[in-house]
């Protein structure tokens, strides 16, 4: 069974950083991918990053230049570099695994998710 548990989020002031970490608990034989998703309140879920299977990164407009994705050698860790953090930044992030890539990569939903963790950035 894998289990996807995030940490690192926390309160800031606009224009500081946070680095969200997420770690996969179990095992996925086949290929994957991974990525952050955000949720805000009384909104559909939004995806913010991710890495494809050939290693490259994708972004939602919103983030680019200002967010980093990465992951370690196994895989088994995702992070979330956010800089110059906007108050529009305020949500729930949530990490995510796909099984085949098909959907993360994309933003259209995973096959695993996380619980999240709750990022609040003030003005």
């Amino acid at each position: 069974q894998v289990q996807l548990v995030e940490s690192g989020g926390g309160s800031v002031q606009a224009g500081e950083s946070l680095t969200l970490t997420c770690e996969m608990h179990g095992h996925i034989v086949s290929t994957y991918c991974m990525g952050w998703y955000r949720k805000f309140p009384g909104k559909e879920r939004e995806g913010v990053a991710a890495i494809d299977s050939d290693g490259s990164a994708k972004y939602v407009d919103s983030v680019k230049g200002r967010f980093t994705i990465s992951d370690d050698a196994s895989k088994k860790k995702l992070y979330l570099r956010m800089d110059n953090l906007k108050p529009e930044d305020t949500a729930n992030y949530i990490c995510a695994a796909d099984i085949g890539c098909q959907w993360v990569v994309r933003f259209k939903g995973a096959d695993y998710w996380g619980q999240g963790t709750q990022v609040n950035v003030s003005s």
